[in-house]
């Protein structure tokens, strides 16, 4: 009994003590409301962890489906009504495989912002989650194993990481999606709607470390390795226009737009990853 409350106490301060994630758009508490309410079929929206009016509309029709006062706030009554997608807050226990709970949807929405995702937010701590809780440990010089207690929890509220690197833009195209949540998963890049067939270009200089398919996705793919440990993708290509080994400037034709993969028309995905970890690309792109 003393361990575990001890356990609890040392979760407790990891949680006041460590900063919020203020770079990364939306709370984690939000988040686990908004995962709450799509599985009881009452939100359709993103889990942004913005309350926004669709978020506050959900709960108001949870609320009166609940006999609870209908003010669209989820407060701690509405919580607990909701069940252990909202109720349970990350720090009052350690996270681990096998685990269910609003601490779990936490985990997985701060490691998707780390540049881990973990596939679907739904709260539930599987095999994914567990590679990808893993996989930021590893990067921050953590015990990888798997287990979310008062020192990963310290990592995972701490800033992004961000390019070291400035990038020029790869296709000639706005972008549409950018990095962050998007519907019940996390989208790692930008997207450049182009015309099928249109050139994209080295944003970087660097050597080409991966240039054909990708059984995993993102279709005909290339990746290119530049200095401080960063790389940068290039997906859903219709077509290849360098091989591995080679050595490309700035600004270098490396293949063309496609919508190969998974993919839902022709654009380009387009990510930046410092030592493995996905980064938003936007700050680095001039």
């Amino acid at each position: 009994m003393r361990l575990r409350a001890l356990t609890a106490l040392l979760l407790l301060v990891a949680v006041l003590i460590a900063p919020a994630v203020a770079d990364a758009g939306g709370k984690p508490r939000v988040a686990a409301v908004q995962v709450a309410l799509q599985a009881r079929g009452l939100y359709r929206g993103t889990i942004d962890g913005i309350r926004g009016p669709m978020t506050a509309a959900a709960i108001r029709r949870f609320q009166r489906r609940a006999r609870l006062t209908v003010d669209g706030i989820a407060g701690p009554r509405t919580r607990g009504a909701l069940g252990r997608l909202a109720r349970r807050k990350l720090g009052t226990r350690l996270v681990h495989r096998g685990r269910v709970g609003g601490d779990v949807v936490a985990v997985q929405w701060l490691t998707a912002w780390h540049g881990f995702p973990s596939g679907t937010f739904d709260g539930w701590f599987g095999p994914r989650t567990d590679v990808a809780v893993r996989l930021f440990q590893r990067r921050r010089g953590l015990f990888p194993d798997g287990i979310v207690g008062p020192a990963t929890i310290r990592a995972l509220r701490s800033r992004l990481p961000r390019s070291p690197l400035r990038f020029g833009y790869p296709v000639r195209a706005p972008i549409t999606d950018r990095f962050g949540p998007r519907g019940s998963r996390f989208h790692t890049g930008l997207d450049f709607p182009a015309h099928f067939g249109a050139s994209v270009y080295a944003a970087r200089s660097g050597r080409v470390v991966g240039a054909g398919w990708n059984p995993g996705g993102y279709g005909y793919l290339v990746v290119l390795r530049h200095g401080r440990r960063t790389r940068t993708l290039y997906a859903h290509l219709s077509r290849v226009t360098v091989r591995v080994g080679e050595r490309v400037g700035r600004g270098a034709r490396i293949g063309r737009v496609g919508a190969t993969g998974n993919a839902t028309g022709p654009h380009l995905h387009f990510e930046v990853r410092v030592r493995g970890a996905a980064v938003n690309p936007l700050p680095a792109l001039r």
